[in-house]
C-alpha cells in the first residue's frame, strides 16, 4: 500500500503570471513537494476568462472554466488558491470558499490588509486556513519567520524594503543622477513599474504589506487605514546625492515599532546608513530586517515579485495545508501568529500611533538666501523646539544636481542649500519648527524634511 495519502485537490482562480508560475513549479518539482507533504499536491481546476491561453498553460487533464465559481463549488477541490487581486471581485470569492469549507491560498496583500479581520474570522468560523504567504515579499518566507521562527521572541521592530518597483527607481535615480519622472518612464518601458504605478510610487502596496507584518509580529488585528503613507514622487535627485555625502542611502522602508504608547506603522523615504546591508539593497529586489529582544537583527533578502519567486511561496502555503489538512484547527499555527481571541484586547493595550507621536531624526534641506547670520536663525528655531542637531551641511545650490533655480526662486539672490542632520525627536515638534522655519524671509524654496533611521 503507498504510504502516501491521496492527492490534496487544489483549484486556481487566474492563471497569470504568478498562476502559471505555481503551476510550472509544481509539476516541475512534484515528486520532491510529495516527499515533504508526505500526499501529492495537484491543480486539478483552473478559473481564468481567458480560457483558451489557460488551456494551453495547463494542457490536458486539468478542467479550464471561465466561471470562479465552478471551482468554489467543486467538492472535489480542498484548496482554492485566489491570484486575481484587487479588493473586488476576489473578496466575494474568498469568503464564498471559506463558506464552502475550502482552504483558501492567496498573494492578496491590498485584500488582506484592507478586509483580513473578516477573512480570518471567517476561516475561524469555518475551521479553515487562509495562507498567504506569497502577499509579503514575494519568495522571502518572511511571514513564516515571523509566524513561526521567531515566535520566541518579543519583537521590537520591522524595516523593510519591500517594493521592488520603487527600489528600481531609486538605486536608478542614485546610479545615474536622474530625477524621479524620467527614472519612472524607464522603469516602465523595462516592466519594473505598471502603466498606472499609483499603488507603488506611493507607498500603498509597501503599507499594505508592513500591515500584515505589524498585525503579526505585535498580535494587533490588520489596520491598514491607520498606516501613514508617503511614496517617492517627491523625491530629488539633489537629496539622493546628498545623502550619499553624508554617508547615507534613502530607501522607501515599511516601517513597524513598538514604542511607548503604541505600535507605529509607517511607509515613508528614510536615510539609512549605507554600511547597512539593507542599504545595499540594490534595483528589485526586497529585504526585511527584523529585531527580536531573544535574536537580534535578522535579515531576510531575495526577490519580491515574479513568477517563480511568488510560486515558491504559494506552494509552501500549499504544502502546510496538505500537512495538516487533517489536524484539530485549534492546534494550527494562527493567521495573525497570536490566539484570534487576543487581537481585539491587544488594539488596546497597543494602539496604532499617528504619525506625531513618532520619534524618529530627520533629514532638512533648506534653499537659503547666502547671507550672515541665517544658520543661527533656522539652528535657533530648532533650539527652541528641544530639536539637537547631529551636522550641518552648506553646499553651493545646484552644485550637486546642475540644476538652474526654478523661476519661483529669484536668481539674482544668492542662494546656498543647507541640509541639518537631527538626532531624535517627536514628528510633532518637528512639525510645528518646520512651520517656523519655512516662514523665515530668507528660506526660497519649501523645506525637503526625509526622516532617517539608524536601523542599529
Amino acid at each position: 500500500m503507498d504510504k502516501f495519502m491521496k492527492p490534496i485537490q487544489v483549484g486556481l482562480l487566474g492563471i497569470g503570471t504568478v498562476g502559471s508560475g505555481v503551476f510550472k513549479v509544481l509539476r516541475r518539482n512534484q515528486e520532491e513537494i510529495r516527499r515533504r507533504a508526505g500526499r501529492g499536491i495537484e491543480i486539478t481546476m483552473v478559473a481564468d476568462l481567458d480560457v483558451a491561453r489557460a488551456v494551453e498553460i495547463v494542457g490536458e487533464g486539468v478542467a479550464v472554466v471561465s466561471d470562479a465559481r465552478q471551482v468554489i463549488a467543486n467538492p472535489a477541490i480542498d484548496i482554492v488558491v485566489e491570484l486575481i487581486g484587487g479588493y473586488g471581485i476576489a473578496k466575494t470569492l474568498v469568503l464564498e470558499a471559506i463558506a464552502a469549507g475550502k482552504h483558501v491560498v492567496t498573494a492578496n496583500k491590498a485584500l488582506l490588509a484592507v478586509h483580513g479581520s473578516e477573512i480570518f474570522a471567517a476561516a475561524q468560523r469555518q475551521g479553515v486556513m487562509v495562507a498567504f504567504e506569497a502577499a509579503v515579499a514575494g519568495g522571502i518566507p518572511i511571514i513564516k519567520a515571523l509566524r513561526e521562527g521567531l515566535t520566541a521572541n518579543r519583537i521590537e521592530w520591522i524595516a523593510g524594503i519591500i517594493n521592488g518597483t520603487t527600489n528600481f527607481i531609486l538605486s536608478e535615480m542614485r546610479d545615474k543622477g536622474l530625477d524621479f519622472a524620467a527614472v519612472l518612464k524607464e522603469a516602465q518601458r523595462l516592466g519594473y513599474a505598471e502603466a498606472d504605478p499609483t499603488f507603488d510610487i506611493e507607498g500603498v502596496d509597501a503599507a499594505h504589506k508592513v500591515t500584515l507584518m505589524s498585525a503579526i509580529a505585535f498580535g494587533i488585528p490588520v489596520q491598514f487605514d491607520k498606516a501613514y503613507i508617503e511614496g517617492i514622487t517627491r523625491l530629488a535627485a539633489t537629496d539622493i546625492q546628498y545623502a550619499e555625502q553624508l554617508g547615507y542611502r534613502i530607501k522607501l522602508l515599511g516601517i513597524t515599532k513598538r514604542a511607548d504608547k503604541g505600535i507605529e506603522l509607517r511607509v515613508h523615504p528614510s536615510l539609512v546608513p549605507a554600511a547597512r546591508l539593507i542599504a545595499n539593497v540594490e534595483g528589485a529586489m526586497n529585504a526585511v530586517m527584523v529585531q527580536g529582544d531573544a535574536v537580534g537583527t535578522t535579515l531576510y533578502y531575495g526577490k519580491g515579485a515574479g513568477s517563480e519567486p511568488t510560486a515558491s511561496a504559494v506552494i509552501a502555503d500549499l504544502v502546510d495545508i496538505a500537512r495538516l489538512h487533517t489536524a484539530d484547527p485549534e492546534h494550527r499555527v494562527p493567521h495573525l501568529a497570536f490566539q484570534p481571541h487576543t487581537l481585539d484586547a491587544a488594539m488596546d493595550s497597543l494602539p496604532v500611533l499617528p504619525m506625531r507621536e513618532v520619534v524618529t531624526a530627520y533629514y532638512l534641506r533648506l534653499r537659503v538666501a547666502d547671507q550672515v547670520g541665517v544658520l543661527a536663525k533656522v539652528t535657533g528655531l530648532l533650539a527652541e523646539a528641544g530639536i539637537s542637531i547631529d551636522a550641518v551641511l552648506q553646499r553651493e545650490a545646484d552644485q550637486v544636481s546642475g540644476q538652474e533655480p526654478t523661476s519661483a526662486e529669484s536668481p539674482a539672490v544668492p542662494q546656498t542649500d543647507l541640509i541639518i542632520l537631527t538626532h531624535e525627536t517627536r514628528e510633532g515638534l518637528m512639525d510645528a519648527a518646520l512651520a517656523q522655519m519655512q516662514q523665515l524671509p530668507t528660506v526660497l524654496a519649501p523645506i525637503v524634511r526625509i526622516r532617517k533611521e539608524e536601523l542599529a
